[in-house]
């Protein structure tokens, strides 16, 4: 089911508050705004919400026997590669940036926030359709920018879809064939990356692939590779 609302102050928050209680939503159920007055990314970092864009959440209930549930992160950022490349051309390559970001160029097209509740895990997603953020340090991009933006509803079920076929992937047939095809999404083995929350002085290294259960392997100057589960990643050179 998906549920479209004018405004809401995070989907994200709408969700996981009923978590746990009678109206508890099922796995597949989607509730997407016009307009977030609280939408929110990593660190609490304020999410963009213009009108036109996407900004949705979604649920997924982890079963006995499915893969670790922080290979959702994989997961939705590869269903959301598999809409929106055929929305742009060929020469404007799409990329994913670990665990999620989706990147057109070194601009930042969406990003997806994973949030726990109950037992349920929530998905949270926003997609620059129509317009980008200004964000200082940072560079972005719509669709818009490469013609008609793509209209919200028609973007909203086709993305419903991609996800619900993703998860039937994941529950059969594991991590393996998902990472691989991660991996043949994503920005080339060997780029440079930066790993650091803000305000840290962040570790750089080259990009050396993922690990059998999802989590960013970087190779250090020194010939070492650390494993990297959570954290702040960008592309060097730039602020991605």
């Amino acid at each position: 089911m998906i549920r479209f609302v004018p405004e809401t102050g995070s989907t994200n928050a709408d969700l996981a508050e009923l978590a746990g209680t009678a109206a508890s939503p099922v796995e597949g159920d989607w509730l997407i705004a016009d307009r977030q007055t609280a939408g929110r990314g990593r660190q609490g970092r304020q999410w963009f919400d213009g009108f036109g864009n996407f900004m949705g959440s979604t649920v997924v209930r982890p079963r006995v026997g499915d893969p670790a549930p922080a290979s959702l992160a994989l997961l939705a950022g590869l269903a959301l590669h598999e809409v929106v490349t055929p929305l742009v051309p060929p020469s404007a390559r799409v990329t994913i940036k670990w665990p999620n970001d989706l990147l057109i160029g070194t601009a930042k097209l969406a990003g997806i926030l994973l949030e726990r509740a109950e037992d349920i895990v929530i998905v949270g997603i926003g997609v620059n359709l129509a317009k980008a953020p200004q964000v200082d340090g940072r560079e972005t991009i719509a669709l818009g920018e490469f013609g008609l933006a793509p209209d919200r509803d028609c973007f909203a079920e086709a993305l419903a879809r991609q996800l619900a076929l993703e998860l039937e992937r994941w529950r059969s047939f594991g991590l393996e064939p998902l990472i691989a095809r991660w991996l043949a999404a994503a920005h080339s083995v060997g780029a440079p990356l930066l790993v650091g929350e803000p305000g840290e002085t962040p570790l750089a290294g080259q990009f050396g692939g993922l690990t059998g259960d999802g989590a960013l392997q970087l190779r250090l100057a020194d010939g070492t590779t650390r494993i990297i589960h959570a954290g702040e990643v960008r592309l060097a050179g730039g602020h991605r």
